[in-house]
């Protein structure tokens, strides 16, 4: 998890990581887009490859990448639980369940008020 949340720390290689949420791209179609040289854009592509936030594909004379999920799972799991409802949200949640609960009940009540006649 350490060395995943290390990869994503830098602002280019989280972009990185958005454009190929999209589908792979080639090395090149990657350092097109941002003001650095190839060579640092390459550089922030192993650091996600040894994340194994990204895997490569060599096709003929291109390098094509794309993103690898499984390696946020543990990132995501440690994020999530600070993520809890917090005591009015919990509250609120309850009281719309409640308000749910009575106007099914009060929408059952003539139905079953009719079968006791």
């Amino acid at each position: 998890m350490d060395e995943v949340a290390e990869a994503i720390a830098d602002p280019i290689r989280r972009d990185i990581l958005e454009m190929l949420r999209d589908g792979r791209l080639t090395a090149g179609d990657i350092a097109a887009r941002f003001p650095v040289s190839r060579p640092a854009v390459s550089r922030h592509l192993r650091v996600l490859r040894q994340a194994d936030l990204v895997r490569d594909e060599l096709v003929g004379r291109q390098r094509f990448y794309q993103t690898e999920t499984e390696p946020f799972t543990a990132l995501v799991e440690w994020l999530a639980r600070f993520d809890r409802p917090r005591g009015w949200e919990h509250r609120l949640d309850a009281l719309e369940t409640e308000v749910y609960r009575t106007r099914r009940e009060r929408r059952a009540e003539p139905v079953e008020k009719k079968r006791t006649a």
